[in-house]
């Protein structure tokens, strides 16, 4: 079956049941790749861990459910966490902040009506790219420190400037140079091992279908058993392992459910808290939901606006039963792409895997090293930043590699939504740049006295070319002359318009220079200008006007010399 073939397989008919093979073992993938990062984001928000297992559980069971995506995986994510912490702390409980996220989720579900999520398709791709690579790269150096055994900074914080005071680089050479854990370091090596070794083809048709991440956690949990047994150093600790809430019966875990405070529902924080939040989260999820669909393999595309009707929902939700805020998360849907998952519905039986692993297990889930998690998630940051990528964007000229590796740069060393933002206007610069190069052609090879400049305008002439037109016109010769030629061209901004006509009527005769206008349609209203337009009467249509060559322009320009 062909990629147009399955394009259209997925589109029109989507057969759960013939996917579950693949979707079964990606929803594991994903699973094992939340689960340290839903404690993490909880545990730096300032929120109760047992939050962000619920944002998890939801994010993946009722936004997989909801959303139109096949690919995108939601959950609490770590570009909120500096605002989940502030706001806490301003409303002053974390019932309160419930009650933020609750109507958080209904500004969004409003958003999805309005049909806001059209602003995706205003983010450039090469920025998409650099944020997918800064974060593959963030993902890599976050996770080094916890490879090695030294856990300072909790799981799910990406930002370069961490809580503590201290960096991300700092952090890695403090690790190398005060603290590397035998236990861990081993665990971390042999899990990157059998997860490579799972990728070679000889493996992967024999035992493919069994995750190779899951193999690499359950060894990992048999290793630190035997180093448990050898005592230190090589025996991994209970705070270098994963640390689920464990409840001693029913009671005890429904009671860790939190509700809002709705006595508050009056107060403006609450809504200020809740603006806050649906625009953090929403552009975020949309971020998400475009750099998943770029790395799809089916090429498949995700509504926007159903989306955002989703997360709406979805914090909604998680808001009403003690979660905190939920995204769609760039970090576990490229694993889930990564691990083959073909529908939406990899992403709810992750969801429903951390839901009975808590309510069940979680005294198991509490033996697994952190370290081997950690290995799971360097190399999906490395996938998402190959030296192919940089490569590739080299190769398509520097109007897209400068936005890209601005983006990467910037997403590394701030955060996601920082970063995002510098190379926005990055590659708003480019496009200025390129419209500059873009909107006109300006033929003069070798000039002489005597020759005719020829400067040719594009179909399309925007406000962003005005000021290289009106370089390139400044920058005439002395005792020149000029053909403007608009024949080709549909459409001229006004502020264009009126640099032609300021060149044309007063700094063209102070330098002697002789100025032709051809092709400018009447509507365009050069006063007195001595022009020819394309359309000399619009009830017979439009007018082929031909291309003015060296010597009919040499006859029109002659009675003026």
């Amino acid at each position: 079956m062909d990629l147009c073939n399955h394009n259209l397989y997925f589109m029109n008919k989507i057969n759960y049941g013939a996917n579950l093979k693949y979707d079964l073992p990606s929803g594991l993938v994903v699973f094992l790749i939340a689960l340290p990062l839903c404690l993490g984001v909880a545990l730096a928000s300032g929120a109760p861990l047992f939050s962000g297992m619920i944002a998890g559980i939801i994010g993946g069971v009722v936004i997989g459910a909801l959303s139109g995506s096949h690919t995108s995986v939601s959950g609490p994510a770590a570009g909120l966490t500096a605002v989940v912490l502030v706001s806490i702390q301003q409303l002053g409980s974390f019932e309160i902040f419930l009650l933020a996220v609750v109507v958080a989720g209904v500004f969004q579900l409003a958003l999805g009506f309005a049909k806001a999520g059209m602003i995706a398709n205003y983010f450039p791709s090469n920025v998409i790219k650099g944020m997918l690579t800064g974060i593959g790269i963030i993902i890599i150096l976050k996770q080094i420190p916890h490879a090695l055994g030294y856990d300072k900074d909790a799981e799910g914080d990406f930002s370069f400037f961490e809580q503590s005071g201290s960096n991300t680089f700092l952090t890695i050479w403090d690790t190398l140079t005060l603290y590397i854990h035998p236990g861990a370091t081993a665990v971390a090596l042999i899990s990157v091992g059998i997860m490579l070794l799972w990728e070679r083809p000889a493996v992967k048709s024999k035992l493919g279908f069994i995750p190779g991440a899951l193999v690499a956690v359950v060894v990992s949990v048999l290793v630190n058993q035997v180093f448990s047994s050898l005592g230190e150093p090589w025996a991994i600790l209970p705070e270098h392992l994963v640390n689920i809430p464990v409840a001693s019966d029913a009671s005890a875990f429904l009671a860790q459910f939190t509700f809002p405070d709705f006595s508050q529902i009056s107060n403006p924080k609450v809504y200020s808290v809740a603006l806050t939040i649906c625009i953090v989260a929403s552009i975020e999820t949309l971020l998400c939901l475009e750099a998943v669909d770029k790395i799809d393999p089916y090429l498949r595309t995700s509504n926007p606006n159903r989306e955002l009707k989703a997360q709406g929902i979805g914090n909604m939700l998680s808001g009403l039963i003690g979660g905190i805020p939920i995204t769609s998360v760039i970090v576990r849907s490229s694993a889930n792409v990564n691990a083959n998952a073909r529908t939406k519905a990899s992403a709810i039986y992750h969801g429903m895997f951390l839901l009975v692993c808590v309510a069940l297990i979680p005294a198991i889930l509490n033996m697994i090293p952190l370290a081997a998690l950690a290995a799971v998630l360097i190399l999906t940051g490395y996938k998402l930043a190959k030296i192919s990528i940089f490569k590739e964007s080299w190769n398509n000229g520097k109007y897209q590699w400068w936005p890209f590796i601005i983006t990467v740069f910037a997403v590394v060393f701030t955060d996601l939504l920082t970063g995002v933002g510098i190379g926005l206007v990055a590659s708003a610069i480019a496009i200025l740049r390129g419209n500059m190069r873009n909107a006109y052609y300006f033929h003069k090879e070798e000039y002489h006295e005597g020759d005719i400049i020829k400067i040719k305008l594009s179909q399309e002439v925007s406000f962003l070319n005005k000021a290289a037109i009106k370089q390139t016109l400044e920058n005439l010769p002395e005792n020149s002359k000029v053909v403007i030629d608009a024949t080709d061209t549909a459409y001229i901004d006004f502020d264009v318009l009126e640099s032609i006509r300021e060149f044309d009527k007063e700094k063209a005769p102070k330098k002697g220079i002789q100025v032709k206008l051809s092709g400018f349609h009447e509507r365009y209203n050069f006063w007195e200008a001595d022009f020819v337009h394309s359309d000399p009467d619009p009830t017979k249509g439009p007018a082929s006007v031909p291309q003015p060559n060296h010597q009919s322009l040499q006859e029109e320009f002659a009675p003026k010399l």
